[in-house]
């Protein structure tokens, strides 16, 4: 006989839990051993470049995609055994926008708010508030075909708020928008942040994480690499970060010289050489009066020309750097590099 775990109906401690979760499509393995928790009232980020494992995460946790393993639940909801009952807790809105042009953007709204049973009233109560909280005003009656990019976002998001979710599920909400549109979406979900209400997104763009998000993890290659705030992922990799290029394109030979050169000074406390970059190196430092005229000349001595250098406090993608030995950048030209379009396609149909 098969025991169906029934959701408890005590207050949870947690908006999204996510254990041990596995997906794989045929021989290629897109999440690992994936575990992520949420809080309650917070802009959690998921950051990784593109093929991370990111959207299939969000895919599962929304009921589109069954994972091949692992538990997951949204405010203590099982999503794999009560799918119907997660659905209600969460609003999703997918990185590609799918509105009917020919309806009007009133019209759409009226539309998803039948779609979720909303009666007349409280419909019409959460459309006006949408459209006054993303500044449609202007726009909500002209058809759909007619809007920019950043307005379709714009009313996708109005669309998902409507049931008034839980758990805002948001897959690269600023990608290929405007300055003036990601502005309008950030400031929107701060507001929604404040009135309580959890979001999680997915971002290659490192900026938008670390305004927007109270904690982080970093996900590479289907695995979780790191997870704090901002502040605690780049404090963990120390001191200012220095970027050297001995040449445009430096030998292998030549970066590791100024590599062991570099290393036997106390005050650099790493240096990584970057391939993908010309072989240039990447060195945290503990700061000092002078540092990059000491460096300058600590390799003038052993005849090593510096074409470039530059330095700067932590970022998340010297996190990434420091656990994976490569930029986001990189990694997103290397999974550029080896995408396979037949592959992806058949995955994005499942």
């Amino acid at each position: 006989m098969t025991t169906v775990r029934v959701p408890s109906m005590s207050i949870p401690s947690l908006a999204v839990s996510i254990q041990n979760l596995r997906k794989s499509y045929g021989n290629v393995t897109a999440l690992k051993d994936v575990s992520l928790h949420i809080q309650p009232g917070e802009i959690f980020g998921l950051l990784g470049p593109n093929g991370a494992g990111k959207t299939t995460t969000i895919r599962c946790l929304c009921t589109l995609t069954i994972p091949d393993g692992g538990h997951i639940e949204v405010s203590g909801v099982s999503v794999l055994n009560f799918p119907r009952m997660a659905r209600q807790l969460l609003g999703y809105v997918a990185q590609e926008v799918a509105l009917d042009k020919v309806l009007t953007g009133h019209e759409l709204l009226q539309l998803q708010a039948s779609l979720y049973h909303l009666s007349g009233a409280i419909a019409a109560e959460r459309i006006h508030k949408s459209i006054q909280l993303l500044g449609l005003e202007d726009w909500i009656h002209r058809r759909i075909g007619t809007y920019s990019g950043g307005l379709r976002k714009r009313l996708d998001l109005a669309a998902g708020l409507l049931h008034q979710p839980v758990v805002l599920v948001l897959d690269e909400p600023t990608v290929g928008l405007d300055i003036e549109s990601r502005l309008t979406v950030w400031n929107f979900l701060r507001q929604l942040r404040d009135e309580g209400m959890t979001v999680l997104l997915t971002s290659h763009y490192l900026e938008e994480v670390d305004a927007l998000a109270n904690r982080v993890a970093i996900i590479d290659q289907g695995t979780v690499i790191a997870t704090g705030t901002p502040s605690e992922l780049k404090n963990r990799v120390g001191g200012d970060r220095i970027t050297l290029r001995l040449r445009e394109f430096a030998t292998l030979d030549e970066a590791n010289q100024a590599q062991t050169i570099l290393r036997s000074f106390d005050w650099v406390q790493d240096v990584i050489i970057n391939a993908a970059q010309g072989n240039s190196l990447n060195l945290v430092v503990t700061s000092q009066p002078d540092t990059l005229t000491q460096i300058q000349h600590i390799l003038g001595q052993s005849a090593l020309p510096i074409f470039s250098i530059t330095q700067s406090r932590p970022s998340l993608d010297d996190v990434y750097l420091a656990a994976t030995g490569r930029t986001l950048m990189d990694a997103e030209l290397a999974m550029a590099g080896s995408r396979d379009p037949k592959a992806e396609r058949k995955q994005n149909m499942r």
